[in-house]
């Protein structure tokens, strides 16, 4: 046990779904996994294992941002053994060939923040995810006749759609990366599996796109969200 982590280390399977919301993990394990049982309750960051066509795996919530993700992480490859976390998450978009309720697989995520500063006193900014399980992820989609679009993510350290100056922020992301997507977790996760020899990567489902002047249904909202979920879980 951890200090943010009442499970046993029996209870946490090697292969790991990372959504951001506790109520996702939940979700994910009521519909998705066979014979889930709840593992974690420290905080409300709740944690289920089961099993997925007979093949045992554990899904935890990471909350929100990268200090929370990082912790979460880190304990989990560092003191329960696991090998790989799939993140999945919701983001936005400012590029306009990304459009909402597409699929995006990271492939890099920058931030302008320092948490790897904090973390080694290196100013590292950029960080990717790892091969191996960006090739089990492409595998799974194009099994499942899922489209999905691979590139690179900007990781905030500030919830970008409360910002004053939105085209300022616009006009500050890397236009050499070719930006995708906006989230908040990604670059934590992929320095955490770095730093601990680890595999980490990140699904995406494009929720908000600010070119697009379009509400979506809670219908395709659901359908985009589960498209990720069957992706990672396919995956691992």
């Amino acid at each position: 046990m951890t200090i943010h982590c009442n499970a046993k280390k029996e209870d946490i399977e090697k292969n790991v779904l990372m959504p951001g919301d506790p109520l996702r993990a939940k979700y994910i394990a009521e519909n998705f996994l066979e014979n889930p049982r709840l593992v974690n309750t420290v905080r409300n960051i709740l944690a289920y294992t089961g099993t997925y066509n007979r093949k045992p795996i554990t899904v935890f919530a990471s909350g929100m941002g990268m200090p929370s993700i990082g912790i979460y992480s880190y304990e989990l490859y560092k003191f329960y053994d696991v090998e790989n976390i799939i993140r999945i998450g919701t983001c936005g978009t400012y590029n306009k060939n990304i459009h909402l309720l597409d699929t995006i697989l990271v492939d890099k995520s920058y931030t302008d923040g320092n948490f790897a500063y904090e973390w080694s006193t290196k100013a590292e900014h950029i960080c990717e995810s790892s091969n191996c399980l960006n090739t089990s992820i492409e595998q799974a989609a194009k099994k499942l006749n899922i489209n999905y679009i691979k590139g690179n993510a900007y990781c905030n350290d500030c919830f970008d759609g409360y910002l004053d100056d939105i085209n300022g922020f616009i006009d500050r992301l890397p236009k050499d990366l070719n930006i995708l997507a906006c989230e908040m977790e990604a670059f934590a996760l992929f320095y955490m599996a770095k730093q601990l020899n680890k595999n980490a990567a990140c699904l995406l489902s494009v929720v908000d796109a600010y070119f697009e002047n379009k509400s979506i249904s809670s219908e395709e909202r659901e359908k985009s969200l589960n498209n990720m979920i069957k992706i990672a879980l396919e995956s691992l």
